[in-house]
């Protein structure tokens, strides 16, 4: 799939037009049936669009099976692939779509199951990076690895610890959602919106970070003024979920 193919998706999903941003990579999925990234970022449209609607469970099933066909698809490519610049690619998707299913199973409370599905993101993710040290979309899933294990739950840390994956660093991957917020190409303006998240939660420890939380999410707000997730940010309570 052609860059500006997938930067023209995203850019409907940013604007908040997420069921055309639905439609749109569903039929680039139908005519490139064996591309991993067409069902990997419907599925992002589908948790995007859930979002706007403060809905946790919204088309979840869908989603699960998007999903599911975007890895199936990566791995299928990768046993094939022939040279590293391609390994490098379908290893990121591959790892974008065993990061969403994290959170899916996250969401529900099915902690041993989005454990797992971390690992093989980070394994996926890593693989990729050792490929190209300047992939710097890979950073984005490693830094959601890293926080989300170091500001777990209780019972999540305790389940992570036995699956042997870790207790995370968040000022690690503080420093990696930042590099990606600036620097990232295809993940940047998802890394500036959870880099925005990741501050908010970190204000409870030092409250400058607010701030600049919020500096963040009004710049995304003024650059996509119709998606009502970030315009929720600004005057609720505090960060998405």
């Amino acid at each position: 799939m052609l860059p500006s193919e997938i930067a023209s998706g995203q850019d409907l999903i940013y604007r908040g037009r997420f069921s055309a941003a639905h439609l749109f990579f569903s039929r680039l999925a139908q005519s490139s049936p064996r591309d991993p990234v067409g069902p990997t970022l419907a599925a992002s449209a589908l948790i995007w669009w859930g979002e706007a609607r403060e809905e946790e469970r919204f088309l979840a099933d869908s989603i699960d099976v998007l999903l599911a066909d975007g890895a199936a698809r990566a791995e299928a490519a990768l046993a094939e692939a022939s040279d590293d610049s391609a390994r490098t690619a379908l290893s990121f998707w591959l790892g974008s779509a065993y990061g969403y299913r994290a959170r899916q199973a996250e969401l529900q409370g099915k902690y041993w199951r989005a454990s797992r599905e971390a690992g093989r993101m980070r394994d996926a993710l890593e693989s990729a990076l050792a490929l190209d040290t300047s992939c710097v979309d890979c950073l984005l899933g490693l830094a959601v690895y890293e926080y989300g294990l170091a500001r777990a739950s209780a019972l999540a840390r305790l389940v992570a610890r036995i699956i042997g994956l870790g207790g995370g660093n968040a000022d690690r991957a503080m420093e990696m959602f930042r590099r990606v917020a600036e620097d990232g190409v295809l993940t940047r303006t998802e890394g500036r919106w959870l880099y925005a998240n990741a501050l908010f939660r970190e204000a409870e420890r030092d409250a400058a970070l607010r701030e600049e939380a919020l500096r963040i999410v009004a710049g995304l707000a003024e650059q996509y003024p119709e998606n009502p997730v970030f315009h929720r940010f600004l005057t609720g309570p505090g960060p998405a979920p």
